[in-house]
C-alpha cells in the first residue's frame, strides 16, 4: 500500500461521520460514470420527505425483514 494512501486511510478515519459520507459520495461520483447529480437530488428529497413523513405520523414503519420479504417475493 503507497505512503499517500495509508496517509489519506489515517485522515479519513479522523473525520466526523458527515464528512466520510461526502467523501464517499465524491470517490462514487469519480468512478461511477452513470452518475447523474440530478437523480442523486431527487433520491435525496424523496428519502427526506419519506423520513418527515415518518416523522409526522403519516407514514408507517416495517420491521427490515418484513419489507425483505416482499421485496423478494416480487422478485420471484
Amino acid at each position: 500500500m503507497s505512503t499517500l494512501l495509508e496517509d489519506l486511510q489515517r485522515q479519513t478515519r479522523a473525520l466526523t461521520p458527515r464528512e466520510k459520507a461526502t467523501l464517499a459520495r465524491i470517490l462514487i461520483e469519480e468512478l461511477d460514470s452513470a452518475f447523474d447529480a440530478e437523480v442523486e437530488e431527487l433520491w435525496i428529497a424523496e428519502a427526506q420527505g419519506r423520513y418527515e413523513a415518518f416523522l409526522n405520523g403519516q407514514l408507517e414503519a416495517l420491521p427490515g425483514d418484513e419489507v425483505m420479504a416482499r421485496a423478494r417475493s416480487r422478485l420471484r
